[in-house]
């Protein structure tokens, strides 16, 4: 451990909060699988577990690796990240007509999901080196081409929703960094004349899942099913919930993949109004103790990086919320340390040892 380096310094109360969260993920998780046919899927929770535990080990050892140093290797870690998911395009396993995962005995690997920590520490490590007030075009635009060569990758796999992931950090950072009004006035503009025409170059699946959600009850056994049986569990639910294991929607298997992507409908059902609201606020308490990690980091550098994991979490919040009351369409992001999934749990916790990371060094000269 570093000089002038201690756990007294790390946040046990971010880290409670999140641990909170698990806990409420992994109980959730429980009830939604408790009725599965399947022995392995009935018992995802005590994967959960595993993946938590194996998370924390994580977060505890990269607090104690300095940040800068991480910074420091960020352009080798962005490569290997570019070169894993050529691999995924490459060797991935085939699931539904899309590569995404790295079969390894016992496990699969899914390197879109660690790319997003990577892109945060190449952002930060981009903007570190910018000292202008306002960005100039050509910094603008190398900024972008960070992101743009993963976002295309994983485009590619085809995954949209985790593609859509690697915006909000690099978004973060522009406006931290100081991108000009008319800058953003000209990328504003440039995404209204692009996006027609990536419409029409989606898959048609892809295509229905960013407008099945505005009129769901058109398609409600179709393409509209996922939101309509959502909907309909957090209607469900009413003030205090229906109870653990006994959500009809839930246990009925009517809300598609109610321990991943939906397992909102499924909490919400179960748990009410007053546990929906209980829980985003946690996740409310999670970014606003984030922030003031931010505020107090070291450096320029450090605060970016802090800044830009709080841009990934809202981003997955505000997507897989909107998504289960049918604001958001249907993009298959999970909700942050509630929805099962080794790859998401194994992001978050490495993210909060950064976080810590950044915290431990705020008094070290």
């Amino acid at each position: 451990m570093a000089k002038n380096i201690s756990f007294k310094d790390f946040d046990w109360v971010l880290l409670a909060l999140c641990l909170l969260i698990c806990a409420l993920g992994t109980m959730e998780i429980y009830s939604a699988t408790i009725n599965a046919p399947k022995f392995a899927e009935s018992h995802l929770h005590i994967k959960q577990l595993y993946w938590i535990v194996a998370g924390l080990t994580l977060m505890f050892f990269v607090s104690l690796i300095n940040y800068e140093v991480l910074l420091d290797n960020a352009p080798w870690f962005y490569l290997a990240s570019i070169f894993s998911l050529m691999a995924v395009l490459l060797f991935g396993r085939k699931v539904l007509g899309a590569r995404r995962w790295i079969a390894f005995p016992g496990f699969h690997f899914q390197p879109s999901e660690w790319v997003k920590l990577i892109l945060v520490l190449a952002i930060a490590r981009f903007f570190m080196d910018v000292r202008n007030r306002e960005l100039s075009l050509g910094e603008l635009i190398k900024a972008g081409l960070i992101v743009l060569v993963p976002f295309a990758l994983v485009m590619k796999q085809p995954d949209m929703g985790t593609a859509l992931t690697y915006l909000p950090p690099l978004l973060m950072g522009l406006f931290l960094g100081g991108m000009k009004m008319r800058h953003a006035l000209v990328i504003v503009l440039l995404v209204g004349l692009v996006t027609p025409i990536a419409y029409k170059h989606m898959k048609p699946y892809q295509q229905q899942r960013l407008t099945s959600f505005l009129h769901p009850e058109e398609d409600s056994q179709g393409s509209g099913y996922q939101v309509e049986q959502a909907k309909i569990a957090v209607g469900a639910g009413g003030i205090w919930g229906r109870g653990l294991t006994k959500g009809t929607q839930t246990q009925g298997s009517f809300i598609p993949e109610p321990h991943n992507d939906f397992i909102m409908a499924a909490f919400a059902e179960e748990h009410g109004f007053v546990g929906a609201v209980v829980l985003l606020l946690l996740y409310f308490l999670v970014l606003m103790r984030l922030i003031h990690n931010a505020q107090t980091a070291p450096d320029r550098a450090g605060a970016f990086v802090v800044m830009g994991i709080v841009a990934v979490l809202a981003f997955h919040i505000l997507i897989n919320v909107g998504m289960v009351v049918g604001f958001m369409p249907v993009t298959g992001i999970p909700l942050p340390l509630m929805s099962y999934g080794g790859s998401s749990v194994l992001f978050m916790f490495l993210a909060l040892g950064i976080v810590n990371n950044i915290r431990m060094r705020r008094f070290v000269n």
